[in-house]
This record gives C-alpha cells, structure tokens and sequence, in this order.
C-alpha cells in the first residue's frame, strides 16, 4: 500500500506536460480540419480586422457605438488566436502535447479574455439602452472619457479573480492522466485529471461562472427589456424598425456566446462529455467570432456603407 503511494506520488511530481487529444479520434480528416479551421481563422482576421479599420478612419462611425465594436474585434481577434494557432499547429504537425506552464498560460489568457467579452456585451447593452431610451442625454452620459473608462473597465476587470482562479487549478496535482480530452486547455476537461476530490474547486468555478456570466447576462436582459418597450412606444413603424435592426445583431451574439459558454461552466462535472465539451466550446470559442462581423455588417446600414466608402473609394 505505502509502496502504491510512493507511486502515485512521483508521478504526480512527473507530470510537466499535457496532451491535447482534440481531434485525434477523426484520424482521416485532420488535412480537411487544418484547411477549414485555417480558413475560419482568416475569416475572422479579416472581417474582424475590417471593422477596427473602417470604425478608426471613417467619421461617420465616430460614435460610441462604432468605438465599442472596434473594441469587440479586436478582443475576438485576440480571443480566437489563443486556441485556433495552437489546434492548427497540433493538426499540421500531429504534435499535441503543451507543457504546463503553456497549458497554464492558455487558460489565464482564455479566461481573462472571456470575461472581458461579458463585460463588454454588457456595456455594449448598457450603451444601446442610454441611446434609445434616454437620447437626449446620450452624449453627455456617454461622452468620450465615459467610453473609455468603461472600456477599459472591460479588458481589466476580469483579470485578478481569473488570474486567481487559473493558479488555484494548477496548484491542484495530476494524476489520472495526462491526456485533455480537448482541442485546447479548459476547466473542465482539466478537472478531470485531477487527484482526490475538486467539489472546493467546481463551486468555485460555478460562483466564477455565475459572477462573470449569469450577473451581466441578466444585466443585458434587463437593458434589452426596457430597449423593447421603449421601442414599442415610438409613434412610427420606421423608428421601431430602425431601433429593433440596431439591437438585434447585438442580441444574436449575446445568445450565442452566453448560451454555449454557460452550458459549458454551470453544468456539474459528472454531466460533463468530451464530445460535449468541444462541440459547445466551437461555439463560443471559434463560431462567434467567425459570425460576429457578417452580424453587424449586414445589418448595419452605416457599417455597410463605410465598408463601400473604404473598398470602393
């Protein structure tokens, strides 16, 4: 028995890297996958890259809408390339194995960045609701230092608790396997190689979770309601078109990110499936940002018309 200990013990100390299974168990597609993943990653670059330019060089989107949109490229931009270059080199090169600290690294950057994607929905909501529900004020409460303090608010209000929360996971020791059973390094999947009982540490993730998902997803649904009775209230059809075709896009990416990533990090780890896990994890993590600028050009008329001014100047 104290043998099997002594055991369990050095390999606990040995574990200095991780394997990312991700796609291994679709052997025959894996050139397929490197060529529809990277063509998803350039699509994203691109049209995310296309709104920050055209929302900076264009006057007419000099607005605090437009200057929250270019902060939410350019967030999906760095979303995106923390786990799509990593899946990309494990599928060109069959090499999966992340150390660590890179396995460490990817989550602390992978959670900071989603939480300052809730947070920036949530502002992006609370600058819709002051436009359309109180627009008289609107230049004054969303003023430029206004935009910027909740801006950066945004990007920097996540980082100490998901900092926190990404070295509490790996102080945790490894010894079920060393084999995640994803195409990137998430809580979950890494929970499940860890040794003893981690309730302590799924309830945290949950609090986490609800702090950083359930709170400004409410906080959204409470701009939006009072968004739509406002709407209802304007005397014309068109105003009610206008309003709603304004709200709409940004509410299809509130649904699909808050949807997928909730599912992921609310549900217990016993419920949890490998399968599962990366589908919803392609959502939020791949198939948002990939729509998310195809959402707000097309149906935004003053981004599409920017966009012309640029391409066809």
């Amino acid at each position: 028995m104290k043998h099997e200990e002594v055991e369990a013990e050095e390999n606990v100390s040995t574990v200095v890297q991780f394997v990312l299974l991700g796609f291994s168990d679709l052997p025959n597609l894996q050139g397929f996958l490197f060529g529809v993943f990277s063509i998803i990653y350039m699509i994203i670059l691109i049209g995310n890259s296309l709104i920050i330019i055209i929302t900076r060089f264009d006057p007419a989107l000099h607005k605090p809408m437009y200057f929250f949109l270019a902060n939410f490229s350019s967030l999906e931009i760095c979303y995106v390339s923390v786990t799509l270059p990593r899946i990309l080199f494990s599928l060109w090169t069959q090499d999966r194995s992340i150390s660590l600290l890179g396995c460490a690294t990817q989550l602390c950057f992978f959670l900071v960045l989603g939480a300052t994607e809730c947070f920036l929905l949530t502002v992006m909501s609370y600058d819709r609701y002051v436009a359309i529900c109180n627009p008289l004020h609107y230049p004054l409460v969303m003023n430029p230092k206004k935009c910027h303090q909740l801006a950066a608010g945004a990007w920097l209000g996540g980082m100490p608790i998901q900092v926190g929360q990404t070295w509490q996971i790996f102080s945790l020791h490894f010894c079920h396997s060393n084999q995640i059973n994803h195409f990137f390094c998430d809580i979950p999947p890494i929970l499940k190689l860890a040794c003893g009982d981690t309730s302590a540490h799924e309830v945290s993730v949950y609090v986490v979770g609800m702090l950083f998902a359930v709170v400004p997803f409410m906080l959204i649904l409470a701009s939006y309601s009072k968004i739509v009775l406002t709407i209802l209230r304007l005397p014309t059809a068109q105003g009610r078109a206008k309003a709603f075709s304004t709200c709409s896009s940004h509410l299809v990416v509130v649904v699909l990110f808050f949807g997928s990533a909730s599912i992921t990090y609310l549900m217990p780890k016993s419920n949890h499936s490998g399968g599962t896990d990366k589908l919803l994890s392609l959502f939020y993590t791949i198939v948002t940002p990939m729509f998310n600028p195809m959402i707000y050009s097309l149906r935004n008329r003053d981004v599409i018309a920017a966009l012309n001014r640029l391409l066809f100047k």
